[in-house]
């Protein structure tokens, strides 16, 4: 007796999808990219009310001439040009390129290395060691200004003393008052102040690089400065970006400390735009009236200026993602 194989069942097709499933679809989708605007409103709104409209006015402002007080002139770019021909903002922004050069280097450069040397070579004492070199950086700058200033201080500061108990009276110095000392002695507190902040943001960073990597690099016989400038420089590119970015952020609009320590002076010898601009827009100036709308265009380029800043962080992280 022979059998027959049972051929197997035939499933019947399912439904096949109608145009109402993606019309479906897309209202959730609708719905919910309308939920997410809903959501990020409030805070579009306090920003345009709060950041976006006051920027707006400062560069109408940075237009006209108005002294605070009657109607505002409009003058185009009268205060641009005006800028252009002023020695004082000429040397203005000298000081400000060269502070904010000069600290973004220095804060990016011993931050690196403190933090690898905690990492690495502190580790046992890393808390305290990464504890006392945060201290400065929750201090305020007036504060920290206040401070170094009677620390200068060429009759009872504290580094003239040390200087003249260990026989070098020769190096006691007027600190803040003589130009060619004055922005080396800012650049020093702004360092001291910033370095703290930038070792702990390298040290998080570091601790996100695969130990593998130094492991296998010390089997091949590199070295500790090979592992440090083929490994964690590479591996910290983006960190280094945002470093980078805060630092010269925070060069371009600096104003407390300088303005505390020296107000700009002597003779210009400090000024920065956010000094000058303080000057210009309250009348400080041989109490000359406030000229609002000739600092207002100070403070439109030290907007583009911190504006560039970003686009070069932006940037350096867009390589380092690479």
């Amino acid at each position: 007796m022979t059998t027959t194989a049972t051929p197997p069942p035939v499933v019947a097709p399912g439904p096949v999808p109608t145009s109402s499933g993606g019309r479906l679809g897309s209202r959730l989708k609708r719905s919910q990219r309308l939920a997410g605007y809903l959501f990020v409103l409030p805070t579009l709104l306090l920003f345009l009310a709060f950041v976006g409209w006051p920027i707006v006015q400062t560069i109408y402002l940075s237009l006209s001439r108005w002294s605070g007080f009657g109607t505002k002139t409009f003058i185009g770019v009268d205060n641009y040009t005006r800028m252009a021909g002023d020695p004082v903002a000429h040397r203005a922004l000298l000081v400000t390129l060269v502070f904010t050069a000069a600290t973004t280097i220095l804060q990016t450069v011993v931050g690196m290395v403190v933090a690898v040397l905690v990492n690495m070579v502190w580790r046992k004492v890393g808390i305290v060691v990464r504890t006392i070199l945060f201290i400065p950086g929750i201090v305020s700058f007036v504060v920290t200004g206040v401070l170094w200033k009677l620390i200068y201080d060429p009759n009872v500061g504290t580094l003239n003393q040390i200087l003249g108990s260990i026989g070098l009276e020769s190096l006691q110095h007027t600190w803040l008052a003589d130009r060619a000392t004055v922005l080396p002695a800012l650049i020093a507190v702004a360092v001291w102040g910033g370095v703290g902040m930038n070792m702990l943001i390298f040290f998080a960073g570091i601790q996100g690089i695969d130990p593998g990597l130094y492991e296998a690099a010390e089997v091949d016989g590199a070295g500790p400065f090979q592992r440090f400038f083929n490994i964690t420089v590479p591996q910290l590119r983006v960190v280094t970006g945002i470093v980078v970015s805060l630092g010269l952020l925070n060069g371009f609009k600096v104003f407390d400390i300088i303005y505390v320590m020296t107000a700009g002076g002597p003779n210009h010898a400090s000024e920065v735009f956010g000094t000058y601009l303080y000057n210009l827009a309250f009348g400080s100036t041989s109490g000359a009236l406030p000229q609002l709308g000739y600092a207002s265009a100070f403070s439109v380029v030290v907007m583009v200026l911190c504006i560039l800043a970003v686009v070069v962080q932006m940037a350096i992280t867009r390589r380092g993602e690479r």
